[in-house]
């Protein structure tokens, strides 16, 4: 297993290579010119890059980041692609030389296909859309089921089985939030993470958030892309789903896009009641985890703060609303065990 401590990638701003040099990176790689527009990243250097041919994702990833890992995220998508093409992944675009991967210096280069719509943090929430995020979850992860790579064991911050490893990051916290994620992180390591250790394991997506889910506004229950890979790991299959349920979490009725959300991804992935009575635990991992990571991180890098704290109101928010973790399983896995309509 290799590491990533707090003190590398996240520890670390994005690369800042001069458009031009990106240009002709990409001229030289694949071919192609046209215009290239920032976009906001947590790690690494994206560009939308406009062309004749069409529209593409550049990503530059951070230097701190070993090849490989570029090489196990571009290699899950092809093999996403393949086993569920229905699913709206981005697809990879192959440079001139057959190479999915160009290093360089400054990081691994990528060029990936656009895809349209609106980010769901930008869409009016509901149950049919929390039963389509569901959905394309669960077929991800089942796609995901049977992939392999020597790279995907990495340790990563965000995993929340990694959530012990948030303590020295405490002191970034809110005052008003610190006894309360402290206390938690106390109870995962008493009980939770002896549970989800029994668990099963596979590669997930790892960063189920709105930011990273398009819609159709036209047809806002309608996924049309699903990004960032840059978080997959091999983790438990559950912290994929509790990753997803951290941010469906309404304030006036706290378990009515949750109870969507799982039964479609049961229906898709089938989850044991072993992983189902321990999801709310883990939601409230996921939930300490953005909270704290989100905090340590804008104080390093106040000029990026808008973007790295882009999630922290909605999980605050969560945090407060969600209900008693005993009776909240009980109401999922109740809603799991319903025949279909």
């Amino acid at each position: 297993m290799t590491q990533d401590p707090a003190g590398s990638l996240l520890s670390l701003p994005p690369p800042q290579v001069p458009v031009p040099a990106l240009a002709a990176l990409v001229a030289a790689h694949w071919g192609l010119t046209g215009t290239l527009h920032p976009l906001t990243s947590e790690r690494d250097q994206n560009h939308r890059l406009e062309t004749d041919a069409g529209s593409f994702t550049l990503k530059l990833a951070n230097p701190a980041e070993p090849v490989a890992l570029t090489e196990f995220q571009t290699a899950a998508l092809i093999h996403v692609s393949a086993a569920a093409p229905a699913l709206p992944v981005p697809r990879v675009i192959s440079a001139l030389d057959g190479r999915n991967v160009i290093p360089t210096p400054d990081g691994a280069l990528r060029l990936l296909g656009w895809l349209p719509g609106t980010p769901l943090a930008h869409l009016p929430r509901s149950p049919a859309l929390a039963q389509a995020i569901g959905t394309a979850l669960g077929q991800i992860d089942a796609a995901l089921a049977g992939f392999t790579h020597p790279a995907a064991d990495h340790h990563l911050l965000w995993d929340i089985r990694n959530a012990l490893d948030l303590e020295p990051l405490l002191p970034a916290l809110p005052d008003a939030l610190r006894p309360r994620i402290t206390a938690f992180l106390d109870h995962f390591r008493d009980q939770t993470a002896p549970l989800l250790a029994q668990l099963p394991r596979q590669v997930i997506h790892g960063d189920f958030n709105p930011h990273n889910l398009l819609g159709d506004p036209d047809e806002p229950t309608r996924l049309t892309g699903i990004l960032d890979f840059g978080d997959m790991t091999l983790s438990h299959r559950i912290c994929d789903l509790a990753v997803a349920a951290s941010y469906l979490i309404a304030p006036s009725e706290p378990a009515s896009l949750l109870i969507p959300l799982v039964i479609a991804y049961h229906r898709a992935n089938p989850l044991t009641p072993a992983e189902v009575a321990l999801l709310p635990d883990l939601i409230t991992a996921r939930l300490a985890t953005t909270l704290t990571i989100s905090a340590w991180r804008a104080a390093r890098y106040p000029e990026n703060a808008t973007y790295i704290l882009r999630n922290a109101p909605t999980s605050r928010a969560g945090l407060a609303a969600l209900p008693d973790p005993a009776a909240l399983a009980t109401i999922l896995l109740n809603a799991c065990e319903s025949p279909v309509p």
